[in-house]
């Protein structure tokens, strides 16, 4: 029998998303097979494709998926229609404003139709730019939107050591490289040479140690870096020189 799956479950599961639109084919704006986001021309080589880890419940996908999730069970395929109220919310059109084009050429950016921007920590898309002036709108690209999913819950993370190893790959988006242990409700993770130098792993790092806490019951967790001396290569008595 099937799995049920319950609030607070860590679970791996694989995904396709599109926007419904009437009169016309959906549009496939998400996905988590790699060919198929590179016949959509939706490849980005900065992602991790394929099975990715969630914590159910947690608030981290649209609240109409979350819930067709939880309804799930492990190994079943299922697909959801999610109103804009359960998907990225409605448009608010007080969140479209039009902005002086000095305060982006200022910045030494040439706003174009289109182009994603960053304005005073908000991130927003130009829909126009006018004699002086830059329309830019700074809801969600999917508000407004009917959404539709389909879906597969692969497995649920039920061993210590594989729960910490998902909630890194949730958070941080690699759990590649890392050498972790476990025992007695205390997690020794060594760092791999990679996330000591990136800045995403800082940022990061402490809601990683929340997840572990709540999610993988961890009363303890030590991140360490690890820095050894590489040995010294110790000639051969053919390739040591004649006195």
């Amino acid at each position: 029998m099937a799995e049920a799956i319950k609030e607070g479950n860590l679970v791996y599961i694989a995904f396709d998303g599109w926007i419904e639109n009437p009169g016309s084919d959906p549009q496939l704006f998400d996905t988590t097979d790699e060919d198929r986001a590179k016949e959509a021309d939706l490849f980005d080589e900065k992602r991790t494709y394929g099975e990715f880890p969630f914590i159910v419940g947690s608030g981290r996908l649209p609240e109409g998926l979350e819930q067709a999730i939880l309804n799930a069970k492990v190994g079943e395929e299922k697909e959801v229609i999610i109103p804009p109220a359960q998907g990225m919310g409605e448009r608010d059109p007080k969140l479209v404003e039009l902005l002086p084009l000095r305060e982006f050429r200022r910045r030494e950016i040439e706003p174009q139709q289109g182009m994603e921007v960053q304005v005073r920590n908000r991130k927003g898309t130009v829909t126009a730019v006018t004699a002086g002036r830059v329309r830019v709108d700074f809801n969600n690209p999917l508000a407004g939107r009917t959404l539709r999913y389909k879906f597969k819950v692969l497995k649920k993370v039920k061993a210590a050591k594989a729960k910490v190893k998902a909630i890194i790959e949730m958070d941080y988006g690699s759990s590649d490289d890392f050498q972790i242990k476990v025992e007695k409700g205390k997690a020794s993770i060594i760092l791999p040479d990679t996330s000591k130098v990136d800045e995403a792993w800082f940022v990061n790092k402490f809601r990683i140690v929340s997840d572990l806490r709540e999610y993988a019951g961890l009363k303890t967790i030590l991140f360490l870096e690890e820095y050894t001396t590489p040995k010294e290569e110790v000639p051969t008595e053919e390739e040591t020189p004649e006195a």
